[in-house]
């Protein structure tokens, strides 16, 4: 066999690999969460948006980011770290002005938007319920705003 005839049998081999590998990879992505979900403060200028990844579709974890912003004066992503994908709820509270506490399960998180900076965690979620982020069947991250407080009769 020739040497020109060889290098044409494997580049032909390398472009029918190259092809596959290219079909299979939306099937490697397919199941996998990359969405986000925001709850409106003061119209789109000043909001917190939740961030819902999962890198790979066999990991049963997503990573969480918080994206506070209050437009033109700041704008911070905020590392929420990685839940079990079941457990996915996260409640958010506002607890003074500019101040929202976000918690899921035992874990809690305080922001404020004046700076866009996290505060320390507190110890006990306290603050008007706004809602929650989760995902919905369709694991498609949302946000559901609370169901107003009536006054007892």
């Amino acid at each position: 066999m020739q040497p020109a005839q060889l290098h044409s049998k494997k580049a032909a081999f390398y472009t029918r690999c190259m092809r596959k590998l290219l079909l299979l990879t939306p099937l490697l992505l397919a199941g996998c969460v990359d969405d986000s979900a925001t709850y409106y403060i003061d119209g789109n200028q000043h909001a917190l948006t939740v961030r819902a990844m999962q890198e790979y579709f066999w990991k049963k974890d997503v990573t969480l980011d918080l994206l506070a912003s209050r437009m033109p004066d700041c704008q911070r992503r905020i590392p929420l770290g990685a839940l079990p994908m079941s457990d996915v709820e996260i409640e958010l509270f506002q607890s003074g002005e500019n101040v929202y506490t976000l918690r899921a399960g035992e874990q809690a998180w305080r922001v404020e938007t004046q700076g866009c900076s996290e505060l320390e965690a507190p110890e006990q979620v306290t603050g008007q319920p706004l809602g929650l982020f989760h995902l919905d069947e369709n694991k498609k991250l949302v946000f559901e705003k609370a169901e107003p407080e009536t006054a007892p009769k």
